[in-house]
């Protein structure tokens, strides 16, 4: 699977990206651009996205934007809205999970750090698009 991991820390996200390809076998691509999130999810070469919420500098079309509005723009769009998104946040709390799920209309929400790859990886697997026998 072809995992678009976004987030504004190249090194942690480093870090995760080996992680997932090592204990996962997927293929992982990092960013932090809106225009670049964008262009990789309308190729169709986009499986699952990894998006974290806080993006520092982040901006599309002129405005600022979190992980959340990204993930929104992703998923009400019609060549992008297919594409599963997991959040990743270090807003762990019951209700801001909620709060980022409906507003983000975003799959599924993973807490950051990612101290826990098995359950991400069965996330992700839930998720895989490629995978009907996951769901």
């Amino acid at each position: 699977m072809n995992i678009l991991l976004v987030d504004d820390d190249y090194l942690l996200a480093k870090g995760t990206a080996k992680l997932i390809q090592r204990l996962g076998g997927h293929q992982v691509q990092i960013t932090d651009d809106p225009a670049e999130i964008f262009c990789q999810c309308q190729t169709g070469n986009v499986h699952l996205v990894l998006m974290d919420v806080n993006l520092p500098g982040a901006q599309w079309e002129g405005q600022a934007v979190s992980g959340a509005d990204l993930a929104r723009l992703l998923k009400t769009h019609p060549q992008t809205a297919h594409i599963p998104i997991i959040l990743v946040t270090a807003y762990a709390m019951v209700a801001e999970r909620q709060a980022l799920l409906a507003a983000s209309q975003a799959d599924e929400f993973c807490t950051k750090p990612i101290t826990d790859y098995d359950a991400l990886l069965v996330a992700i697997a839930q998720l895989n698009p490629t995978n009907a026998t996951a769901k």
